[in-house]
């Protein structure tokens, strides 16, 4: 897709939630579409964990190349789509890799520990320099359902409408950094973080991704493309080198400590954008039991939430292939924001 911009926006004195300043803070991006004279005809769209921006392009397989283009529910024609890359992530944007400009060095183990509100307030400030004065929606699967939960209680006024996918109000009870602190520092190159002093933790970063993938199921999909465990060894081998070759090993530890100290549970009643919140039938994450009590919550502190339950034997990982079940919810969610916007405009 020759309209797709891949871009950056850098900004100084980013000041975390803990208290810690970044001097120097680069946000990676791709967009789609055109910005409307105010600036407010943009749609957010956030990234899993251990993902990317690069969500728009065909080749990638993320639903977002599906569902944003010319006439799909996130329409190209009248939106300008921005999928951002995190703060601390990895792909592009400032990370514990990224060259500190007090020291010349690496940031290392001295990174901040950064929040899921760190990240939010990181894209807002992208957003401002990119002229977007309001949001038509934000959404993201997973941990970027956790950005757009946040993003609904920091800037309560900044869009018509909030989509979470495979996400919760709160994460997963198993959904912690305690295992991955262990299988790195098992090694004797990660250097108490700073690793890049040292040969590297590739090999220990493989190994991870092949447990992450047999823990997701992604294992499991792969089996009917591969049915010879050794041809299916291979190919998870050769899909986490390519994933180790390009992600810190640090920023899982940023990543996780997002996850570990997320809660916007307590802090419901501050959403005032309509909130469509979809689940996979087969999650273990973040499994459809818990659709009753969460949204009687969101009901109760005043949401106007809807829910939806992707039918998938694919679990946590269901929404990339089986995106065409979002289709007709997410057309139905935009034409009622729209229609509620309209009615009742907010952040004017």
């Amino acid at each position: 897709m020759s309209d797709i911009i891949h871009d950056s926006v850098t900004f100084r004195d980013f000041h975390t939630v803990g208290g810690e300043t970044l001097p120097e803070v680069t946000i990676a991006y791709t967009a789609r579409g055109r910005m409307a004279p105010g600036g407010r005809n943009a749609v957010l769209l956030t990234h899993g964990g251990t993902s990317g921006h690069r969500l728009l392009e065909s080749s990638s397989g993320s639903a977002w190349a599906k569902l944003a283009g010319p006439g799909a529910p996130f329409d190209t024609d009248d939106s300008l789509v921005i999928c951002s890359n995190a703060l601390g992530g990895g792909y592009g944007s400032t990370n514990a890799a990224s060259i500190d400009p007090r020291t010349g060095k690496p940031h290392g183990s001295r990174f901040p520990a950064l929040t899921i509100e760190d990240t939010v307030r990181a894209q807002m400030r992208m957003l401002e320099c990119l002229g977007v004065t309001h949001l038509k929606v934000v959404a993201g699967p997973s941990y970027g359902g956790f950005q757009a939960l946040q993003w609904g209680v920091t800037f309560p006024d900044f869009m018509d409408g909030i989509v979470a996918i495979v996400t919760s109000i709160r994460p997963a009870p198993f959904a912690n950094s305690a295992s991955l602190k262990a299988w790195l520092e098992s090694d004797p190159n990660w250097n108490g973080g700073d690793h890049y002093e040292t040969v590297g933790v590739r090999d220990t970063m493989i190994r991870f991704m092949i447990d992450t993938f047999i823990r997701y199921g992604v294992a499991n999909t792969l089996a009917a493309q591969y049915p010879d465990p050794s041809a299916l060894d291979t190919e998870l081998h050769r899909l986490a080198a390519a994933w180790a070759d390009t992600f810190d090993a640090n920023s899982l530890f940023t990543l996780g400590h997002q996850v570990d100290t997320y809660d916007v549970s307590g802090k419901l009643d501050r959403m005032r954008a309509p909130l469509l919140w979809i689940l996979s039938r087969t999650d273990q994450l973040y499994p459809p039991s818990l659709a009753p009590g969460v949204m009687a919550e969101l009901r109760a502190a005043g949401v106007d939430a809807r829910y939806f339950e992707i039918d998938s034997d694919r679990g946590h990982l269901a929404f990339n292939p089986d995106a065409g079940q979002c289709v007709g919810p997410l057309y139905d969610f935009m034409r009622h924001i729209k229609a509620k916007s309209d009615r009742h405009p907010v952040g004017r």
